[in-house]
């Protein structure tokens, strides 16, 4: 199989401006993708998706069978409650928090609508971390950045895949997810 390598890094852009909102799996949301992979799957066959979503009512997250997920609070305050636990977490914005996407899981905003981004991965197939100062280069992984305010040319949650070893201007303040294989 031929690897191409791209000799002038580059960013590819991916505007929250272009984003079609599609209800959540179990109704109870809005969301708005950023990427997933392959291209075009659906969602019960991608290797990851990254998204962004609404949560202003309380209620069950949808089951994802075999993907791990990662959820961050970009805006507000979300209680990810445990159903058999009995346990639950609370997410400031900036605060993320990783957990199974087959665990019963309720979301409850606290205080006024949620805006979360959410990584998810088929667990076995891909493995994602998130941080918010870009990753050193590494081949294998895709990159992507989103942007969690403005700044020289990217929008609030506008998103790039960064290609090679490419980095976001210096300004840009949000997360990097690095995907690569399991």
């Amino acid at each position: 199989m031929a690897h191409h390598h791209n000799p002038t890094p580059s960013l590819r852009m991916l505007p929250a401006s272009a984003r079609v909102a599609t209800p959540w799996k179990n109704g109870g949301g809005k969301t708005w993708e950023i990427a997933s992979f392959p291209p075009g799957s659906a969602l019960h066959d991608f290797a990851w998706r990254i998204s962004t979503a609404e949560v202003d009512v309380a209620g069950a997250f949808s089951n994802f069978a075999q993907v791990d997920r990662i959820l961050t609070v970009l805006e507000g305050r979300l209680e990810l409650r445990y159903v058999d636990q009995g346990s639950s977490v609370i997410l400031e914005p900036g605060q993320s928090h990783a957990f199974p996407g087959d665990t019963a899981i309720e979301g409850h905003p606290l205080g006024g609508a949620v805006r979360d981004l959410n990584v998810m991965v088929r667990r076995g197939a891909r493995q994602a971390e998130m941080t918010t100062h870009c990753p050193p280069h590494s081949p294998g992984a895709t990159v992507i950045a989103i942007a969690s305010q403005p700044s020289e040319g990217f929008a609030a949650l506008d998103a790039a895949v960064l290609e090679g070893d490419t980095s976001p201007p210096a300004d840009f303040v949000g997360y990097f997810v690095s995907l690569r294989r399991a």
